[in-house]
């Protein structure tokens, strides 16, 4: 399965101007431009993927093509960057829409506000407005999520699968309680060293070095993770995660409830961003809702390692909502 994955579907990798900010859109499946293509050929539905943070879009491919393949192809499953977390390389066009009405820049476009009117900004002005979507989102990418159902309700979202979700009391989870000095107090005293000791480096240097961290996280890529090693898609990340911390405290249980049918939720069990009690809470809040434990003991990344089975999983969640397309 992983080797058909790998050499028979494609992605289309695109870095477009969204909100002024360069963004890349990682496309999977043949449809690359769905506001120009003829109504008669256009996909009925969307599957959009909202990355955590850092929001390096380039890790979710193999889960992204996984789930192409587990839908059977019909539908295209795109993942978008997070504002300030890609740039473009030095040949790489960056695509413009003349038309885009939220072109205007977005005050702290890089802070979590602004991070979620990006998001929307994208789906208004690439995404037909008759289109259907499934909004799936991992980390604080379930947050920018649940945000775009309560921003937008005028958008056709039928299903949302929030995974691992870090949607309450970040600063007091355990990786929360650690990460929280260090991103709000003393990210700064990292700025400068980190900019001059990363920004001389050759870019062959910096492949090398992704290369070797790949390697030990056993990931792999067909595209470039070169804003790994970018001090400023590390510093925009830095922000995020500073901003996480001191804003994603109390769960938003009124946009949850209103929207509560659409939700599917899966935490993890040894999950130090979103640990089992906040799994517990939520099911003892919304007894009727589509709350999941996942049985094995994985951790928050789960969706980078074990794609194809998280794939196969959404997908089967996702049965009967599709055969109704």
């Amino acid at each position: 399965m992983d080797s058909e994955i790998k050499e028979e579907i494609p992605v289309h990798e695109e870095f477009i101007l969204c909100c002024g900010i360069e963004t890349q859109v990682l496309k999977c499946g043949p449809w690359t431009d769905l506001t120009s293509d003829q109504i008669a050929n256009r996909p009925k539905l969307l599957i959009f993927i909202i990355p955590g943070n850092p929001g390096f879009s380039a890790f979710y491919v193999p889960f992204a093509k996984a789930l192409y393949s587990s839908t059977k192809r019909r539908f295209p499953v795109w993942v978008i960057s997070h504002a300030g977390h890609a740039l473009a390389p030095k040949d790489k066009k960056i695509l413009t829409t003349s038309d885009d009405p939220n072109a205007q820049e977005i005050k702290d476009i890089y802070g979590l506000r602004g991070q979620v009117e990006h998001k929307l900004a994208f789906l208004r002005t690439h995404v037909p407005k008759e289109m259907k979507l499934v909004v799936i989102g991992h980390s604080i990418g379930c947050y920018f999520s649940l945000q775009v159902l309560k921003h937008a309700p005028e958008l056709p979202v039928i299903r949302s699968f929030l995974l691992f979700p870090t949607i309450e009391r970040m600063s007091e989870s355990p990786r929360g309680k650690l990460a929280t000095p260090l991103l709000c107090w003393f990210r700064y005293a990292f700025y400068v060293p980190g900019y001059l000791l990363l920004k001389p480096w050759p870019e062959k240097i910096k492949s090398l070095v992704i290369r070797m961290l790949l390697r030990r996280m056993n990931l792999q890529s067909e595209f470039s993770f070169l804003n790994m090693l970018e001090p400023f898609c590390l510093i925009n990340a830095a922000y995020l995660g500073s901003q996480e911390m001191m804003e994603v405290v109390k769960r938003d249980n009124e946009t949850i409830k209103e929207h509560l049918s659409k939700l599917t939720f899966y935490y993890g069990t040894i999950d130090g961003w979103c640990p089992k009690e906040y799994y517990e809470d939520m099911k003892k809040d919304f007894p009727e809702g589509d709350i999941r434990l996942c049985e094995k003991k994985i951790p928050h990344d789960f969706i980078l390692y074990f794609y194809q089975e998280m794939a196969d999983m959404v997908a089967d969640w996702l049965k009967d909502d599709l055969s109704k397309i």
